[in-house]
């Protein structure tokens, strides 16, 4: 760790009023020592800990070290934080990166990883023995990365919403966590959903994506099925040209990057399937004939629904003259429409 400051050349012509004053010992020291760290990082104080503080279950008579407690009473800070050196220099040894407690002893030099592989094992807080760090652990092992990166992330929520802010990769892979947690947080679901309707941008393009969802799901249904779903409400089976052009859709929509818009996509797909459903019906005089039946029973359902929830209990209270005419006119029509009726099944051949 100990730099050794190479000593200063001066050209012989050099004059004396040109000469650099003398180097300070204490500038020198800080240099080194500061060389040392940008090199070393955090391992330049782990080391301290490991070759100073005994491991457990050695006891004070078997070695020169000193518990990690009389150790933070000499530094002048709390024990907590030097077991968090502790603890990462007993990862690393772990991983064959530096020397095991036993192997050092105080004042010893060895050489350290780089600085940047520091983070991966320090812990700046005590979270990795909550309940909450060993959960987060293990997701960390389940996706195959270090415990302490992760622990580390979620120690900062604000350095992880300053890269969420700044950088769209972070927050597309921040956006699919979410969506892996949300399947199994109905709390995090209830929460999101009032996010989304409370903000109006948000909504809008909820209510756009959900439109253009059920718009593939009616393609999709058709090419998958086999069958469509005709105007008047009948599931009928799908010619095969027009399943073929169901099927060529959704290999286009299929085809499309995450990152694609698909409601131009949908709608001209959605658009086309509707026309060649209506075209389908009308090519077939069966079931043309069948569509129709189908709509008449439907108005006629709904009419006498609609008729058959009014009230005149109390007529004389809201009694008006055109409530009667309306009702005569209806009732006019109902009988010519009876009449047409009976009038069809009179000219229906006989068999």
């Amino acid at each position: 760790m100990t730099l050794a400051i190479a000593p200063s050349e001066t050209s012989p012509e050099a004059s004396s009023e040109t000469s650099p004053a003398p180097l300070s010992d204490l500038v020198a020291r800080d240099a080194r020592e500061f060389g040392a760290y940008a090199r070393t990082g955090g391992w330049a104080f782990g080391l301290m800990v490991a070759r100073s503080v005994r491991p457990g279950g050695q006891g004070a008579d078997e070695t020169p070290k000193v518990s990690a407690k009389e150790f933070a009473e000499l530094a002048g800070c709390s024990a907590e934080r030097v077991m968090r050196y502790y603890k990462a220099w007993d990862r690393a040894a772990d991983d064959g990166l530096v020397p095991q407690f036993e192997a050092l002893t105080p004042g010893q030099e060895v050489e350290l990883p780089d600085a940047d592989v520091w983070l991966s094992y320090y812990v700046s807080r005590n979270s990795a023995t909550s309940e909450r760090g060993t959960a987060i652990a293990e997701a960390a092992e389940a996706e195959g990365i270090r415990p302490t990166k992760a622990l580390e992330v979620a120690e900062n929520p604000t350095a992880l919403r300053a890269a969420i802010l700044a950088d769209p990769s972070t927050a597309r892979a921040a956006r699919q966590a979410l969506l892996d947690r949300v399947r199994e947080d109905p709390e995090l679901q209830s929460e999101l959903a009032r996010d989304v309707v409370r903000t109006d941008d948000l909504k809008k393009a909820v209510a756009t994506e959900s439109r253009a969802a059920d718009r593939i799901g009616y393609v999709r249904q058709i090419a998958e099925s086999g069958q469509i779903k005709t105007p008047a409400g009948q599931t009928v089976d799908a010619p095969a040209d027009l399943r073929q052009e169901a099927e060529r859709h959704l290999s286009l929509l299929d085809e499309l990057e995450d990152d694609e818009d698909t409601g131009e996509w949908a709608t001209e797909a959605y658009d086309t399937m509707k026309t060649l459903v209506v075209e389908a019906v009308e090519a077939d005089p069966e079931l043309r004939v069948q569509e129709r039946r189908t709509k008449f029973y439907s108005s006629l359902q709904k009419a006498t629904k609609v008729f058959e929830e009014l009230t005149f209990d109390d007529a004389q209270d809201f009694y008006e003259d055109d409530m009667v005419q309306q009702l005569e006119e209806l009732q006019q029509a109902i009988g010519a429409c009876i009449t047409a009726l009976r009038g069809a099944r009179t000219n229906q051949p006989q068999e």
